[in-house]
């Protein structure tokens, strides 16, 4: 099981215990990840990568370019429906550029399938870009698990998917972070991260003793369970 962070968990991962310790180079500007990524999905090396392209529109973000950032996200979502936050992050960047009809039909489909998923985090944020927008949510019938979710009185229910589930048995980590992943994230729901973080270091190729490839892990962690900046900040103290 991968813990947050190797730079404050790694003693209590068996898993990283080979890796060995040295300095950690400084971290790749946007411009440089930006390359990392494009150099990635080109034709000839790996366009069907989806976490590639989601990582290659979170750069375009952050360096304001939202045009090509939306192009990312939305083939992002091609490769991989189930990807509900590059709906989001795709919504949010058509709105950055003025494209409000676009970015409607973007999240009515991303919130109608992340409606489907229980994905309710992501979804929630998609009603409120609509609302933000004048655009009217789109009528979702109760899912199955959210029904068990309301009739399973008394059982733990996942923050990030409204779903009844399993508590784990300890924090899956030390630290703030892991004591609210305990409280509040079901053990399914972090069974699934595990697979999707095997996901993303293979997919990104990511070596998890540079400082870069250990935050861009961390970061994907938190957005798939649902901790945006201000929760990790409000739990830690720090800026992610």
């Amino acid at each position: 099981m991968r813990p947050h962070s190797i730079r404050s968990t790694k003693a209590d991962c068996p898993v990283l215990d080979a890796i060995p310790i040295r300095l950690l180079p400084s971290r790749m500007d946007v411009n440089q990840r930006i390359a990392q990524f494009e150099t990635m999905v080109r034709p000839g090396a790996d366009p069907d990568n989806d976490m590639a392209w989601f990582s290659l529109g979170r750069a375009y973000a952050e360096a304001g370019r939202h045009a090509e950032a939306a192009s990312a996200f939305l083939r992002c979502t091609e490769l991989n429906p189930a990807m509900s936050k590059a709906f989001q992050l795709a919504g949010e960047s058509f709105i950055a550029v003025g494209e409000l009809s676009r970015a409607a039909e973007v999240l009515k489909a991303g919130y109608v399938s992340a409606h489907g998923r229980g994905d309710r985090m992501p979804m929630t944020a998609m009603g409120e870009l609509l609302k933000k927008i004048g655009e009217d949510i789109p009528a979702v019938a109760a899912s199955a698990g959210s029904a068990a979710s309301g009739q399973a009185g008394g059982s733990f229910v996942c923050t990030r998917t409204g779903r009844a589930g399993t508590k784990l048995a300890k924090p899956p980590f030390k630290g703030p972070l892991g004591a609210w992943i305990f409280e509040h994230i079901a053990a399914e729901t972090w069974d699934a991260w595990v697979k999707q973080g095997t996901k993303v270091i293979n997919e990104l190729r990511l070596d998890l003793s540079r400082e870069e490839d250990s935050d861009t892990y961390d970061r994907h962690m938190r957005e798939f369970l649902g901790v945006d900046d201000d929760l990790y900040a409000s739990l830690t103290g720090t800026k992610p």
